[in-house]
């Protein structure tokens, strides 16, 4: 089945309105449910690719991570409500985040740095979240999203920062150990651990980060090559990049990011946070209306027209 075709169509309890996106497994829709009284609520349902629609292995993907993104809840991550399946096709229910992905919004306009600094302290909020949950026994699972990149953050109108897509997101403190086998994530955003295959843990989220956070600052990628292999084989080789782009009051949180050796990075998400947190309090205050301010100013010229005069753009 086509899910693109003849929309609006019913999913289940939800009206598809409009495709969002799509990655390499699934695609993610604007939809609409509805209740009594004429409640109606924008939400967003993700489904599997076409082609990938009725493969159990992916099937099983899918469901094992809405019920990871169930149990998790936090204001910087995208919640999960709903699971369901309709004529054998399986969708999750996922926050609609009025706005647009990071990766979208710098192609419009690079953020200022104390812009960039507070996103990036969002997301290693989320990070400390996700890397310190714990089970129904309260034990830590060892979390580690493998898939930090521009793309899965999320930024609303109203200065919301939330991280999506756990569908990479691996526990580590179970026996199936998280290993890079099969390569998660985006390649320009691994840790040099991911790319040599080896045994992974939150600070790999940690590089990623450093990564996201360089390229904010530079508007340039530190480890990007002419592909993939030559992009690989320069965060595996970690000759550290030249960070002289970034301002030097900023250069040494993203150096220790960008560290080779897991151990000589922060800590944990916690003290990278902390860092930044830090260093934002030398800059111009900076939070959720700034940050809606540049959010609206470059989505209004990835549509060509005003802040005031943008429509509502797809989000999720």
């Amino acid at each position: 089945m086509t899910m693109t075709s003849s929309l609006p169509r019913q999913l289940g309890p939800y009206r598809l309105v409009r495709r969002l996106g799509h990655g390499g497994m699934c695609e993610v829709f604007l939809a609409r449910a509805f209740g009594a009284s004429g409640f109606e609520k924008d939400v967003a349902v993700k489904v599997l690719l076409p082609d990938l629609a009725g493969d159990a292995t992916y099937e099983r993907l899918l469901i094992t991570e809405a019920r990871l993104g169930a149990r998790l809840s936090h204001r910087n991550l995208v919640q999960v409500h709903d699971l369901g399946v309709e004529e054998g096709v399986y969708f999750v229910r996922l926050d609609y985040v009025d706005g647009h992905d990071l990766h979208t919004l710098c192609r419009a306009e690079r953020p200022r740095p104390e812009v960039a600094l507070c996103i990036a302290e969002e997301v290693a909020l989320a990070l400390d979240y996700l890397h310190h949950f714990v089970d129904e026994t309260g034990v830590v699972v060892g979390l580690v999203h493998r898939d930090i990149s521009p793309a899965n953050v999320l930024l609303s109108t109203s200065g919301e920062v939330k991280l999506a897509d756990f569908g990479a997101a691996k526990a580590t403190r179970r026996a199936d150990t998280t290993q890079a086998n099969v390569h998660k994530g985006k390649y320009a955003y691994m840790s040099p651990e991911q790319v040599e295959n080896r045994d992974l843990d939150h600070r790999s989220d940690l590089f990623s980060l450093g990564v996201t956070l360089a390229e904010l600052l530079s508007g340039r990628r530190p480890f990007e090559g002419d592909g993939p292999l030559e992009t690989m084989e320069r965060i595996r080789s970690n000759a550290l990049p030249d960070l002289s782009a970034i301002k030097p009051a900023f250069r040494p949180i993203v150096d220790r990011c960008l560290q080779k050796r897991p151990e000589d990075r922060y800590r944990d998400a916690g003290a990278l946070y902390r860092a930044i947190h830090r260093l934002r309090g030398q800059l111009p205050p900076t939070g959720p209306p700034q940050l809606a301010s540049w959010v609206r100013r470059a989505r209004a010229s990835l549509e060509g027209g005003s802040p005031e005069a943008a429509e509502p753009q797809d989000g999720f």
